[in-house]
């Protein structure tokens, strides 16, 4: 089935545009309001992050629109970047570039050929097996012992989060459903929408009702209020739209359930890493949002278990 001719996906991204035309309304609303004071800047930041909203969604919908080939280089392209955000604030020293340079050029698009060509038996265990040990080789034969396991670990660590735990989300395509053929685009979008309506909904009951944070060294801005109440909003919302998925309501309010869970202490485990490294955040290539791997943090943790959650329960 086409992407231009499937009614579900069509529905589901137009109530992603939906969304942002409300958003877009209410953000402007409370601009013309707010003229000045302390809680001017806060307006602007709700403004930035809704305009960076809009360009991210007509991306992401655009690939979807083109096809399987369209998710996978729109996600290639994230990896690339991510990889690049956490190599900038990682300790490499000169004697990384070998393997820093396979793991931009080589393993990343290899990873995602393997997406294209739905090798999931090799896909599964290229880069936590082979790569990780080809890292581990070339990284020795450079003959720079300082700092070698700090250096080695955080190279693997940074190929499994930013590439193999992303790649899981344009590889739900290769997924063979019973009575969902050609229609895995959807679940991708699933995936997205939820996760990230999530983001969006824990920040905003943070900032309506949450007082007690989780964790105030890691992420000042986590609270348990927004952490519950952003994870029972998008359990709904996936339940809502089961009619998207090869799921029932209850069995997509459990998926739901489980990728905003993942989600959640996904940026837990990023902002550890980033106040490790001393930073605020992974870059600025987002208006309002920071770097690529500040906003794709929740997906990078819920995507692999969606998929293996979703290969276990319904693929035969």
């Amino acid at each position: 089935m086409s992407s231009l001719h499937d009614v579900a996906l069509i529905r589901l991204l137009g109530g992603i545009v939906g969304l942002l035309v409300v958003a877009s309304i209410v953000g402007g609303l409370m601009r013309w309001q707010i003229r000045g004071g302390p809680n001017r800047e806060m307006v602007d930041n709700i403004n930035a992050r809704i305009r960076a909203w809009w360009i991210m969604a007509l991306v992401f919908a655009t690939s979807v629109a083109i096809g399987a080939v369209g998710s996978i280089v729109l996600f290639t392209i994230i990896s690339f970047l991510a990889l690049r955000e956490f190599v900038t604030i990682a300790p490499t020293r000169p004697a990384d570039h070998r393997a820093l340079f396979w793991c931009f050029f080589i393993v990343t698009p290899l990873e995602y050929l393997l997406i294209w060509f739905g090798w999931y038996g090799l896909f599964a265990i290229f880069i936590p097996v082979y790569v990780s040990m080809l890292v581990a080789i070339r990284t020795a034969v450079a003959g720079d012992t300082e700092q070698f396991l700090q250096r080695t670990a955080t190279t693997q660590w940074g190929l499994l989060i930013c590439v193999y735990f992303v790649s899981y989300a344009p590889a739900l395509q290769m997924l063979r459903i019973p009575g969902y053929e050609q229609q895995n685009a959807k679940l991708m979008v699933f995936l997205v929408v939820v996760v990230q309506l999530s983001d969006v909904l824990q920040y905003i009951w943070g900032k309506s009702v949450g007082k007690r944070r989780i964790a105030p060294s890691l992420s000042p801005n986590k609270t348990w209020a927004g952490c519950i109440g952003g994870t029972l909003s998008a359990t709904a919302i996936g339940a809502a739209i089961w009619w998207a998925t090869p799921f029932g309501p209850v069995a997509a309010g459990l998926m739901a359930f489980v990728v905003t869970v993942m989600g959640f202490v996904g940026g837990l485990i990023m902002s550890a890493i980033k106040r490790d490294r001393g930073v605020k955040d992974y870059g600025s290539l987002i208006e309002g949002h920071g770097g690529i791997l500040d906003r794709i943090d929740s997906l990078c943790f819920a995507a692999p278990v969606f998929f293996h959650l979703t290969r276990f329960f319904f693929v035969p």
